[in-house]
């Protein structure tokens, strides 16, 4: 097996020596490689300097999502770092300024970052670098605050029915984690009222008739529409990560080949106790998939009617 399958198959096992051992071998592999050239995603920027009582400046090259999953390790990087400087997407310094650890957050730009550091860190590099095991990995309470928002004070109104938003795109990256919107009209029914969160509103529309769009390109209101629903179904998008940061309940639907951060095999993540998975069983067959979200919807919907 190569280096990538096996660091795969060891992450979703949650077996991080082996992992860590993986990327220590591919890092003494790559050390000739300048730190700051190429696509930014590609990047290592890590190369095992000592982080002990350094000013460490937290480059966020990836996705969003990538950032608020990897957010829940700066009260440990700040245990043995003189300062933990964040330089993260502007969306989201409003999350990030405000996570424990986090000694300042700086918005990304193209050029290079405005402020002094002594040594710097791939947001996705620190589990490695803090060899965290996986009481450091599991996620034991919400790390996320949200900022008062506008959202807070305009309740939605759904009475005593079910509040479920829905995603079902990730943009044009990766068409594989997409479900056909015409597929989540399957979920109408009573005791139900479906919200669209589908940012930019997707390129194809759900019917206002089967959900209404309360979407928003702010994060932080986003969150608080989140907090108000009873339940998020998305796909693996940077939504999940926000719901399951600030312990709210998100069914995530993942295609066959899904990526390594989610296990295996099983309906529940060690990186989100408040995340449900449901799992393709063919490559592009969402059928299934949908079916399990409905029955199930169903019982949870008849769970919140015997209750009110």
């Amino acid at each position: 097996m190569d280096s990538v399958n096996d660091w795969t198959e060891a992450m979703r096992a949650g077996d991080f020596a082996r992992a860590w051992a993986i990327t220590d071998r591919d890092l003494a592999a790559a050390g000739l490689v300048p730190k700051h050239t190429g696509p930014r995603h590609l990047q290592r920027i890590w190369r095992g300097e000592d982080l002990a009582d350094k000013r460490v400046l937290v480059r966020c090259y990836h996705g969003l999502g990538d950032t608020i999953q990897f957010l829940r390790f700066m009260p440990a990087l700040r245990m043995i770092a003189r300062s933990v400087t964040v330089w993260c997407q502007a969306e989201l310094l409003p999350l990030v300024e405000r996570t424990e650890g986090v000694s300042l957050a700086i918005p990304l730009h193209d050029g290079t970052p405005d402020t002094e550091f002594d040594v710097d860190i791939e947001i996705m590099e620190i589990p490695h670098a803090i060899r965290a095991g996986r009481g450091a990995v599991e996620m034991r309470a919400p790390y996320l605050t949200l900022p008062q928002g506008d959202a807070a004070a305009a309740p939605l109104q759904h009475g005593r029915s079910l509040a479920v938003g829905l995603v079902w795109e990730v943009g044009a990256w990766d068409k594989r984690r997409a479900v056909p919107p015409a597929l989540l009209s399957r979920l109408v029914g009573d005791g139900r009222t479906l919200y669209s969160l589908q940012r930019g509103g997707g390129t194809e529309r759900l019917p206002e008739t089967v959900a209404r769009d309360i979407s928003t390109p702010d994060i932080v209101a986003l969150g608080h529409l989140i907090r108000q629903l009873d339940l998020v179904i998305c796909v693996d998008t940077m939504v999940a990560h926000l719901a399951g940061a600030l312990g709210c309940e998100a069914w995530v639907l993942l295609h066959a080949d899904c990526d390594w951060r989610w296990p295996a095999s099983g309906a529940r993540t060690f990186w989100y106790p408040t995340l449900r998975l449901f799992r393709q069983r063919a490559q592009g067959d969402w059928d299934e998939v949908i079916e399990q979200v409905r029955q199930m919807l169903l019982a949870r919907a008849e769970l919140k009617r015997r209750a009110a």
